[in-house]
């Protein structure tokens, strides 16, 4: 069985939850999310042994957290949880437009300090040398700060020289990073140590300004990249490699809820497919073939019954 560890944050989320109160106060629900935790709870479904890599506290929540993982089928052995702390916490708000904005509170949350020393970082290097891939994000970039970068930069050099592969979606959040600037360096820095890059046009036009093809492939053709997806919504998905260029259809879904978590769940089915030696295609109509399902629920993560009996439909 191919194996898998992700690393990042998972938070408490708090979002409207539907009544019939017409003096406008509102009931929330309760969940977790994170957008590595969304991916290793799909490629777990999807057959990969997956772990995921955080620290959380010793409060009830993380608790729960945890359990949602071992529930999944995620092992939690490389998860730390530090006293007396607890996990960060954001709150969806439905605007009047339909859109939803968010609220959050996790500057102190512990994942922050997943590499806050070089030992540290060497620590779980070791641990992580017998998965097959590390999988990270932007995300998990953002919140770790610069100096913890350097430290997760040379771990990630140690692993990929002993044949770890290292994916990684760039996922793009101003609101984590002090400037543009500040994150389009921590970009390219992680560019150097990636193999699998999962690219959203939506985030380089963010980033960059250019949301072209041609641009992305100028952009990174310096790095050593094995592949290079460039995921475009509704359009087709492209995949560059030095053999050339492939695009594979998006077909079109009907009945959409909620887009949240697309993104995530077409890494999940991608990587997949990728690490059980699928071909770069249908590892791509595997991504696109789970995204398609999510969208039709609302929630990044939706019931495992009903997720099994839409993929085998």
């Amino acid at each position: 069985m191919a194996h898998i560890a992700a690393i990042g944050e998972v938070m408490v989320e708090l979002s409207p939850f539907p009544t019939a109160d017409s003096n406008g106060r509102e009931i929330m629900a309760l969940s977790f999310a994170g957008d590595t935790y969304n991916t290793s709870v799909y490629m777990a479904r999807l057959g990969l042994q997956t772990d995921y890599v955080t620290q959380l506290g010793d409060d009830p929540y993380s608790a729960q957290i945890l359990q949602r993982m071992r529930d999944d089928n995620i092992s939690t052995d490389l998860i730390k949880q530090l006293p007396g702390r607890s996990p960060g916490l954001y709150i969806i708000r439905n605007r009047p437009d339909g859109e939803r904005e968010f609220f959050y509170w996790r500057k102190e949350a512990p994942a922050r300090e997943l590499f806050a020393t070089q030992e540290a970082a060497d620590n779980l290097c070791q641990q992580l040398a017998n998965c097959d891939c590390v999988y990270l994000s932007g995300i998990t970039l953002a919140i770790i700060g610069a100096a913890s970068r350097e430290f997760l930069y040379n771990s990630l050099h140690k692993l990929r020289q002993q044949g770890v592969t290292i994916a990684y979606d760039s996922n793009y959040r101003p609101r984590l990073w002090a400037d543009k600037h500040e994150a389009q360096q921590a970009m390219l820095s992680m560019m150097k140590y990636t193999d699998i890059a999962l690219l959203t046009l939506d985030d380089e036009q963010l980033l960059w300004g250019d949301d072209t093809i041609e641009g992305c492939k100028q952009r990174y053709a310096e790095f050593r990249l094995r592949e290079l997806v460039l995921k475009r919504g509704a359009d087709d998905a492209v995949i560059i490699t030095h053999e050339g260029e492939l695009r594979v259809p998006v077909p079109p879904v009907q009945g959409v809820v909620d887009t949240t978590g697309a993104g995530d769940t077409f890494n999940a089915g991608y990587l997949a497919g990728r690490l059980t030696h699928k071909s770069l295609e249908d590892s791509a109509k595997q991504g696109i073939r789970c995204a398609s399902i999510i969208i039709r629920h609302r929630g990044a993560i939706i019931d495992k019954a009903v997720f099994a009996k839409e993929l085998g439909a």
